[in-house]
């Protein structure tokens, strides 16, 4: 019998509260949003809050040429954060140039991400403990990356689960497709999510697949797969939480998609005035995520105005603090540059570092005549 995709395929969205913060019924059967205690549903909010006042700080950062080209993501809070909270201290997560709430829940700080977006030559350094792999900017790559680590879990039998998170733009690369095929196949510690904003620079989302939502690609690798409301946060924290049981547990990968949007313009260079209209933005913005998670906190006591602001005046802080200490940072030399591309650098390396000593020594010498 002939498969007809708009006949046999059904996909519903995952959701745990309303737009207006509501919860629905599932909530008050979920095990998992049982088991997250006050202390931690507010401490999901400040990482939300501190996203996004310091994606509005890095704008303005970036206006003034303080940093370089930035790629903000204020509207995704909800899907990064989520996303991450669920994870576990031994799992990797591979993440684009977007996520970074990601990796700040997972322990790398704010400073470090500054130093990235002005070009410090200690920038691009991650923690051990963070486990996280670098910032990857060719759309898709990190697919590859995320399975060739799960592929090297499954070999040491380590218990890790390997997040990789992309953008829907990237689902249209080749790497998107051999990754799922290839983690499939071999049965692979795996989690693909997938952060639908719905635009991929200019290109929106109905010109990136026919397919009626990004989560049935999952029939055709024979994975499980699901859409989640990507603007609720606890909706996010329940999928994601199911999704590493299951990999854990030796389910083999997942794929995630999160239905979200992207606020603010692709990166500091793009105008998105250009391909989307108002009307479309001021209709996402009802379904802001932290709007949404501010209410349900507030009908359940756990938030008042008073405490809001303090949250936010405290993560204005820590923005600062990290402002003030990045800029203070030197840069680094050319040779501090060369000596972190090889563990041992071949000779002609070496030579050039050599030589870049030299020209440096020289330009320091003419300084002080």
């Amino acid at each position: 019998m002939w498969i007809n995709p708009k006949r046999d395929v059904h996909v519903s969205t995952f959701q745990l509260l309303l737009p207006d913060g509501t919860p629905t019924e599932v909530l008050q059967t979920s095990a998992h949003f049982q088991s997250l205690t006050e202390t931690q549903l507010l401490e999901m909010y400040r990482w939300m809050v501190l996203a996004r006042l310091f994606d509005e700080r890095a704008l303005k950062l970036q206006r003034q040429g303080r940093i370089g080209t930035y790629a903000p993501f204020s509207g995704q809070e909800a899907a990064q954060v989520g996303s991450a909270y669920a994870l576990d201290p031994q799992d990797w997560v591979f993440p684009s140039y977007r996520e970074l709430p990601v990796v700040w829940v997972r322990g790398m700080s704010l400073e470090q991400s500054l130093l990235y977006t002005m070009g410090s030559v200690t920038g691009g350094y991650i923690s051990p403990e963070v486990n996280s792999f670098p910032v990857q900017i060719i759309i898709a790559a990190q697919t590859l990356h995320a399975m060739g680590s799960a592929w090297a879990s499954k070999y040491l039998e380590d218990t890790a689960v390997n997040v990789c998170y992309i953008g829907d733009g990237a689902t249209s690369q080749g790497d998107f497709h051999e990754a799922l095929n290839f983690a499939s196949v071999y049965h692979l510690p795996v989690i693909f999510f997938i952060q639908n904003n719905q635009w991929a620079i200019s290109v929106p989302r109905s010109r990136q697949t026919a397919s009626r939502t990004f989560a049935q690609k999952a029939i055709a690798y024979d994975i499980p797969g699901i859409q989640v409301d990507g603007n609720d946060v606890l909706a996010v924290y329940q999928v994601m939480r199911e999704a590493v049981e299951t990999v854990r547990g030796g389910g083999g990968p997942v794929l995630i998609e999160a239905v979200t949007y992207r606020a603010g313009p692709h990166t500091t260079s793009d105008d998105p005035t250009r391909y989307r209209s108002q009307e479309e933005v001021e209709a996402w913005r009802q379904r802001d995520p932290i709007s949404r998670f501010s209410s349900f906190l507030q009908h359940r006591g756990l938030l008042d105005e008073a405490w809001d602001q303090a949250i936010r005046e405290e993560a204005a802080g820590q923005i600062e603090q990290a402002v003030a200490a990045a800029e203070a940072t030197p840069k680094g030399t050319l040779t501090e540059a060369m000596d972190r591309v090889y563990q041992t650098a071949p000779p002609m390396l070496a030579q050039q570092r050599a030589e870049a000593e030299t020209f440096l020594a020289m330009k320091s010498a003419r300084k002080g005549e």
